[in-house]
């Protein structure tokens, strides 16, 4: 499933789920590139690693509001940091969360949605 994730200072990204173990655990791992504007989001994860990743990323720690907890950029073959009351994840391009703060909310919603 594809959603767009919006906050403020215009930002906004269509971002794919992933919400089973597999697609979890796999996450961008062997993907060359990230497509500007795209994003992957971690439905029911707390913490991640780039392992087998070739390009550094940008990681959002969400809490189970959608509310910014962290952000940081994480390189290839690193753990992201352990962040209190994380539930999703959200992972771009480096520099893409340069836009977000902490302490404000994120809205998602599908594109389906978007269309009615």
């Amino acid at each position: 499933m594809i959603v767009l994730i919006e906050g403020e200072h215009g930002f906004n990204v269509k971002a794919e789920i992933a919400d089973t173990f597999i697609k979890r655990l796999l996450g961008l791992m062997f993907c060359r590139e990230l497509q500007e504007g795209s994003a992957l989001l971690l439905d029911s994860c707390s913490r991640i690693h780039t392992c087998f990743m070739h390009f550094p990323i940008d990681v959002v720690y969400l809490d189970h509001g959608n509310m910014v907890l962290k952000r940081e950029t994480v390189y290839p073959w690193r753990l992201g940091s352990h962040v209190k009351g994380t539930r999703k994840i959200l992972e771009l391009n480096k520099g893409a969360a340069r836009k977000l703060k902490t302490e404000k909310q994120l809205f998602i919603s599908s594109i389906e949605e978007r269309r009615s």
